[in-house]
């Protein structure tokens, strides 16, 4: 069977990529996501927090004391000129390729156009094959307009559009008032690929501290009926590559949403669960499925069940919802 795909130009063995997680923060995890039949490795990500606070961190010791003898004012380079913030995940990056065979695309997180666009040339010279642009953004100023939150996604993606050559993928929530708009807007203003979609990990409260606490939820294959549904719609329709994530468990999630129009799927939750050697079985599971049902490729089933090529396009849209409530029987 031929499982090979091709994401933002990039050729890979298989469509099953490991997405942003801890299994990706050292060395010796990329080995075995590898080892296990990963085709890409996405990188745990780089926050512009991170970023601003050691670039501002560095900024106070190099002028802290200088008011005292301005002779010291010498005594270092201009702040621009240090290689500021976490060098690690750039070097880390750097060890990846040369250990590595498979493409590995590094991680940015932020909401704003500034400095923290500026790593994306380091994650290019250290050798990323790509880069995903994670733009974790919940607007709660009642003063901003839809139109300037769509602006934001799409300042950030051309600043760090104007410093790369490498293809960047954007990652984006789910929570737009036209997904089809937006992505026809990341594709003129650049972008290679949509990754959809991010997952808001929402807060919770600690009834007994009586505290606001973040709360981690692994996904469940449910997860992935979302962007099954916008990936079959926006299959055709913009010239993108598609990555599914969010809800990738098993051989069948992952054949849903090559049909659906995916060019990969995207898989965290899973190989926590089950570590990265869940890949192995989910690519023999695919090879059996294929051969049951005598597909002999990837690209074959690809897009085979987008809105713009199934029987019942409608079936991604309102009437769906209409025969599903129709179709509910309540227990006597």
């Amino acid at each position: 069977m031929d499982l090979t795909t091709t994401y933002m130009g990039l050729s890979l063995k298989n469509p099953i990529v490991p997405s942003a997680s801890p299994l990706s923060h050292t060395l010796e995890g990329m080995k075995r996501l590898e080892d296990a039949g990963a085709s890409a490795i996405v990188m745990y990500s780089l926050f512009e927090e991170q970023i601003v606070h050691e670039s501002k961190e560095l900024e106070h010791y190099m002028q802290y004391g200088t008011e005292s003898f301005a002779e010291s004012l010498s005594y270092f380079p201009e702040a621009e000129e240090y290689n500021l913030g976490p060098e690690e995940y750039i070097e880390l990056i750097h060890k990846a390729k040369q250990a590595l065979k498979i493409p590995i695309i590094g991680s940015l997180n932020g909401i704003s156009t500034g400095g923290w666009t500026d790593y994306a040339k380091k994650i290019e010279q250290a050798g990323a094959d790509a880069l995903e642009l994670n733009v974790y953004y919940i607007p709660t100023d009642a003063r901003h307009t839809s139109e300037e939150v769509e602006q934001r996604y799409i300042d950030i993606l051309k600043s760090v559009k104007g410093t790369v050559t490498i293809p960047v993928a954007m990652k984006l929530s789910p929570y737009f008032s036209s997904m089809a708009n937006m992505a026809a807007r990341l594709e003129a203003a650049g972008a290679n690929a949509l990754v959809l979609f991010n997952r808001f990990y929402q807060p919770d409260i600690d009834l007994d501290a009586l505290e606001v606490k973040p709360n981690v939820i692994l996904s469940t294959p449910q997860s992935m009926r979302l962007p099954l549904r916008w990936i079959a719609v926006l299959h055709g329709r913009v010239k993108m590559s598609f990555a599914a994530t969010s809800g990738v468990h098993s051989a069948q999630d992952v054949i849903k949403l090559l049909m659906a129009g995916a060019d990969v799927t995207m898989m965290c939750s899973a190989l926590l669960k089950h570590g990265p050697g869940h890949i192995r079985q989910v690519l023999e599971d695919i090879n059996q499925w294929m051969l049951d049902h005598e597909y002999v490729s990837v690209s074959q089933m690809k897009g085979s069940m987008s809105q713009k090529s199934v029987a019942n396009p409608e079936a991604f849209e309102r009437a769906n919802y209409m025969r599903t409530l129709q179709s509910y029987r309540a227990l006597p």
